[in-house]
This record gives C-alpha cells, sequence and structure tokens, in this order.
C-alpha cells in the first residue's frame, strides 16, 4: 500500500469560524488512510514585498514555502470577496510562487473548493484561482465543483458540516485529488 498522500490544506479565510476553514477540517475527517491533510494558517504571513524578499524570506515565510515544497498536493478553500479570492490568500500564493526559477508552488497538483453565505457559492472566487494556478503550472482538478452556498444551513452548531450533499462532494474532490497526485 502507498504512503498516505500528504495534502497542505490552505484556508483564504482567517476569521475564527471560517466555513472553509470547517469544509477543510470536514475534508480531513473524510479523507481516511489514504489521505493526510494538514493545514497551514496563512494569517502570519507578511504582504508580499520584493525588498522584503531580497533581504531573505521571513521565518512564516520559510515555513510556509517548506510546507507547499513538501506536501504531494495542495487543496485550497476559498471564500469570495468582491467575486475574487481574497488578498490574504494571493499574498500566500504570491509568495510560495517565489523564486520563479525553483517555486514551491509550481507544478503542484491542486484542488480547490469554497464555501459562503451567499447563494452563489464561490464560483467567480474559483475561476479567479485558477488563473493564479495557471500560471505557476500547477496541475488541477477540474471537476467535481464545490461551491458551497448558504454554508450556515450547512453546519451544525458547533460549526461542522453536516449537509450529506457537501461532504458527498468533498469526499469526490479527495478521490479525483488523490487520482491527480499519483498519476
Amino acid at each position: 500500500m502507498d504512503e498516505p498522500l500528504d495534502v497542505l490544506g490552505i484556508s483564504g479565510s482567517l476569521r475564527d469560524d471560517s466555513y472553509n476553514r470547517a469544509l477543510l477540517e470536514a475534508a480531513a475527517r473524510l479523507a481516511g488512510n489514504d489521505i493526510e491533510i494538514t493545514l497551514f494558517d496563512i494569517g502570519d504571513l507578511p504582504h508580499f514585498d520584493a525588498d522584503v524578499e531580497a533581504e531573505g524570506d521571513p521565518e512564516p515565510v520559510k515555513a510556509f514555502k517548506q510546507a507547499v515544497r513538501s506536501a504531494d498536493a495542495l487543496l485550497i478553500a476559498t471564500p469570495e470577496y468582491q467575486h475574487g479570492i481574497p488578498g490574504v490568500l494571493k499574498n500566500a500564493l504570491d509568495w510560495a510562487s517565489r523564486p520563479p526559477s525553483d517555486s514551491p508552488i509550481g507544478g503542484k497538483p491542486t484542488a480547490i473548493m469554497g464555501a459562503t453565505v451567499g447563494a452563489f457559492g464561490t464560483a467567480r472566487a474559483q475561476q479567479d484561482l485558477r488563473e493564479v494556478l495557471i500560471y505557476n503550472d500547477c496541475p488541477m482538478v477540474m471537476t467535481p465543483e464545490v461551491l458551497v452556498a448558504d454554508a450556515a444551513s450547512k453546519v451544525d452548531e458547533s460549526g461542522e458540516f453536516t449537509d450529506e450533499e457537501t461532504l458527498d462532494f468533498v469526499r469526490r474532490l479527495l478521490g479525483e485529488l488523490t487520482k491527480l497526485a499519483r498519476g
């Protein structure tokens, strides 16, 4: 049997009760023995600045780049802010794309999903995120699309996703990510 797939989970939301973090936690519970999902909090990353980079990556950036580099695959959960991805997520991906000649994110198999309290899911944010990942030559899971609308109605009082349709989509996404990463 193969070693478990080492997946780095990244939430584009920093909110304490983030639905996107809860979605990643649901994925970790559903992963079983074939996938190990480790969540990385991107809240400590400084704003990307080439002058800062020229002086050497700050410790939080070093830790993030190492986590990305050592993972077999990425699982990114993003909310949708003004039809796009949050600045904090774009910032993290900017750091992970550096240096261009040896980018930690370059070519990394990736799956994306997202949750929002709105009625339309996170389709536009996911399209925005796909553009960033295409630039970084990341192979991506294209289906199923996990677009969780009205997220507040799909979690229990403790903030865990309990909606079976949502959980089924997440299971299927993990299966596709495993196929993509294992090649």
